[in-house]
């Protein structure tokens, strides 16, 4: 990956803000990836959630809370619809570990500290997903990536 994609992570705009709901794009091919979770982020926030509000100013009134909330549901439902509807794999990533690759492989310092959680309930994953969101909107998180490893897993290899 190149340095924009490992710096990649989901990063809203401030809270309680005009574009409270909107994730910031970052450079270097992670638009698609964004754009996605983006879309999924606005139906639940304007669809899902009860407000007395009109969708525009429950948009703009979106605090950090919500923010994290929506973040986790679009990456669960994602993951959810990759699983064919059956099975969730969201994964994260370990503190470094010195790993000797072995001959003719090259250690990417990355790949060898992935840990794979699976679900079979997508309640399960969301609520999982909530308890671990600063792992994908944290700076310096890779979250990006690891969102991009947990839907090829989610997906699998064969589909």
């Amino acid at each position: 990956f190149s340095g924009e994609w490992a710096a990649a992570h989901f990063s809203f705009h401030p809270p309680h803000s005009d574009l409270a709901y909107a994730l910031r794009a970052g450079q270097g091919g992670t638009g698609a990836i964004l754009a996605a979770v983006q879309a999924r982020i606005i139906t639940y926030l304007l669809f899902t959630t009860e407000t007395e509000s009109t969708h525009l100013e429950r948009l703009c009134r979106v605090g950090q809370w919500e923010q994290g909330q929506a973040l986790a549901t679009a990456l669960a439902e994602t993951l959810w619809v990759a699983g064919g509807g059956g099975r969730a794999i969201v994964c994260l990533i370990t503190a470094p570990v010195t790993v000797m690759p072995r001959e003719g492989y090259r250690a990417s310092i990355f790949t060898e500290r992935i840990w794979l959680f699976e679900f079979s309930e997508k309640a399960d994953a969301q609520g999982f997903i909530s308890d671990h969101i600063n792992c994908f909107k944290g700076k310096g998180s890779h979250g990006v990536i690891l969102f991009l490893y947990s839907l090829l897993f989610s997906r699998t290899l064969e589909r």
